[in-house]
């Protein structure tokens, strides 16, 4: 519904700056100009959607065979410690607790099919627990930013666009993203923790929370004593070698349990071709919006009014142009991605501001979405402080987007 209405203002506010041109500075051509947008729009999502064919099938027939292989299954096992911690409500061995580790490693591994429906289940066991049954719980919550905080290992959607937009290196932004959705994640669970009264001082929960921060803390400082192109040389390296570990990982947890990985990786393949092709009425109903959004200069009054403010306060506003990525991200994911897409074909997939929208793109989820799927699976009305603090980390993971994108690209 939310994306419904902001499709919709897309349209109408092309219209009243375009009619405004057209009155005010008699300029006739702009209504050519967006018509000729809305064609090349279209055609340009049809030629994405195309392409990413073939790397979606081939990464959902990799996935196939990880999640075959009991890849989810480990993750579980490998953060239940932290989770015990994290969901005191939770009685012990309850089925919602092995539903939120299954849901949680689907999403962190990339596996966004597989993560919904376990999502779902975890919160239809959650509700089991709810003595208020249209009221959330504490443990609802602390599920609910987890996934909006969008703590993902494997960002291979972002990768995905930027490879078929013509990315040098669709990889580069591996880890940026990584340290920015870890940022996004860290502040929500923190944020929660002193709301919830859960005990920080726990070792477990210090022994993660901090040996992860170590890790990203100690990432950037050292990426922050190398020039750019040092930067750009050991992101790039870690990021493939990390992804083809990754696969190699897939491979071996197969033969352990001895999946037939051939038709297994056939069978994800299948359903990567049939989601390229679903997505297509989306990509085309989106790009053609921004596309006419843009061409209107309605984009351009926004971006310019954003940028004045922050060169006035003395920042850098390079970044700026990716904004409408991060204002889009929390409302819908086909509309900041379609957003992500529009900036890439605008400034080039490897200009600065095209980085930094991917950055943005990958730092956290769909919120709205996400509290409307998961607490309207179960009846729940009331959901107390979940908007604000999922909010809260969408914001920290947009302002991590930027400052590692400046430290990674600039």
């Amino acid at each position: 519904m939310v994306l419904n209405y902001i499709w919709i203002a897309f349209f109408i506010l092309a219209f009243v700056v375009a009619l405004g041109e057209t009155i005010f500075n008699g300029n006739l051509g702009i209504w050519s100009t967006i018509m000729n947008s809305s064609f090349d729009s279209a055609a340009q999502a049809f030629q994405i959607s195309i392409g990413l064919t073939g790397i979606l099938s081939l990464w959902m027939g990799l996935m196939r065979i990880g999640e075959k292989g009991g890849v989810i299954q480990t993750f579980g096992k490998l953060i239940s410690p932290l989770f015990v911690r994290l969901f005191p409500g939770i009685p012990k061995g309850h089925p919602a607790m092995g539903s939120i580790f299954m849901n949680v490693s689907a999403n962190m591994l990339g596996l966004d099919n597989a993560a919904t429906p376990l999502g779902l289940k975890a919160m239809q066991e959650l509700q089991s627990l709810n003595d208020k049954k249209d009221t959330a719980t504490d443990a609802m919550l602390m599920f609910l930013v987890l996934n909006a905080s969008g703590l993902c290992v494997i960002p291979i959607g972002v990768m995905m666009y930027r490879a078929q937009c013509g990315a040098a290196n669709p990889t580069d932004v591996f880890m940026p993203i990584l340290i920015a959705t870890f940022i996004s994640t860290l502040v929500g669970i923190i944020a929660l923790c002193v709301k919830q009264k859960i005990n920080m001082l726990d070792k477990v929960i210090i022994s993660w929370l901090g040996g992860l921060t170590l890790v990203v803390g100690g990432t950037v400082w050292f990426l922050s004593t190398l020039d750019e192109g040092q930067i750009q040389y050991y992101s790039s390296f870690a990021a493939n070698f990390l992804l083809f570990s990754v696969i190699i990982g897939f491979i071996v947890a197969g033969l352990r349990k001895r999946v037939n990985m051939y038709d297994a990786f056939i069978d994800g393949a299948k359903d990567g071709f049939k989601t390229a092709v679903m997505i297509i009425p989306y990509l085309v109903a989106i790009l053609v919006a921004i596309g006419v959004f843009r061409a209107s200069g309605a984009m351009t009054v926004l971006t310019d009014f954003v940028a004045n403010m922050v060169s006035a306060m003395g920042f850098d506003a390079e970044w700026v142009g990716a904004l409408p990525t991060a204002l889009m991200k929390p409302l819908s994911g086909s509309g900041s991605r379609g957003m992500m897409v529009d900036v890439m074909n605008t400034y080039g997939a490897d200009a600065f501001v095209s980085r930094v929208s991917a950055c943005m793109q990958g730092s956290t989820d769909t919120t709205f979405y996400i509290l409307a799927v998961y607490f309207g699976s179960v009846g729940v009305k009331k959901t107390r402080y979940a908007v604000p603090y999922a909010l809260l980390a969408d914001v920290v993971g947009s302002i991590s987007a930027v400052a590692v994108a400046y430290l990674f690209f600039k």
